[in-house]
C-alpha cells in the first residue's frame, strides 16, 4: 500500500475549540479518524501526526523522503513564513513524492498576512477552503498522482 504522512502544524491540536467559526467544530481526533477511513477507501496507509514545533515537522518531512512516503501537509501558521519547512517540503517533491498543501479554511479569503504561502511553490498542489474535506481531496490527489489503484473513481 502507498504510505502517506498527514502532517498538521501549530494550533491544529485545538481543533473543535479554536475559532470554530473558521475551522468548524470537529476535533483533531475526529479529523484523524476520517483521514484513516478515507485513506483506507483509497488504498492508502495513513499516519497522521500533529506538532506545534517547527523542527518536528521538518524532521517528519525528512522522514517522508527517507521512507518514500507521500505527504498531506497543513503547516498552519508556518505556511506563511517558515523557510525551513519550505526547504524540507521541496526535498519531498524533488524526491519524486507527492506533497499536497492542505488548509481547512481558505487563506486567500482571510487576513492579508495569510495570503502568502512559502510552501505553494514547492508543493505538488494546494487544496484549501473545504473544511475537513480538504484532506479527503488531498488524499484523492495523492492516490491518483502516486498511481494507487483507486477503486471508487473519486
Amino acid at each position: 500500500m502507498t504510505h502517506v504522512l498527514v502532517l498538521n502544524g501549530p494550533n491544529l491540536g485545538r481543533l473543535g475549540v479554536r475559532e470554530p467559526e473558521v475551522y468548524g467544530t470537529g476535533t483533531l481526533a475526529e479529523l484523524e479518524s476520517a483521514v484513516q477511513a478515507w485513506g483506507g477507501e483509497l488504498g492508502l496507509t495513513i499516519e497522521a501526526r500533529q506538532s506545534d514545533a517547527e523542527s518536528e515537522l521538518v524532521g517528519w518531512l525528512h522522514e517522508a523522503v527517507d521512507t518514500r512516503a507521500h505527504v498531506a501537509l497543513n503547516a498552519a501558521a508556518f505556511t506563511h513564513y517558515s523557510y525551513a519547512l519550505r526547504d524540507a517540503a521541496a526535498e519531498v517533491t524533488n524526491a519524486g513524492l507527492v506533497l499536497v498543501e492542505v488548509h481547512i479554511s481558505n487563506p486567500a479569503a482571510r487576513e492579508q498576512f495569510r495570503h502568502t504561502s512559502v510552501l505553494g511553490a514547492v508543493a505538488t498542489g494546494t487544496i484549501a477552503g473545504f473544511g475537513f474535506d480538504s484532506y479527503r481531496l488531498a488524499l484523492v490527489a495523492i492516490a491518483h498522482r502516486s498511481g494507487t489503484n483507486v477503486e471508487q473513481g473519486a
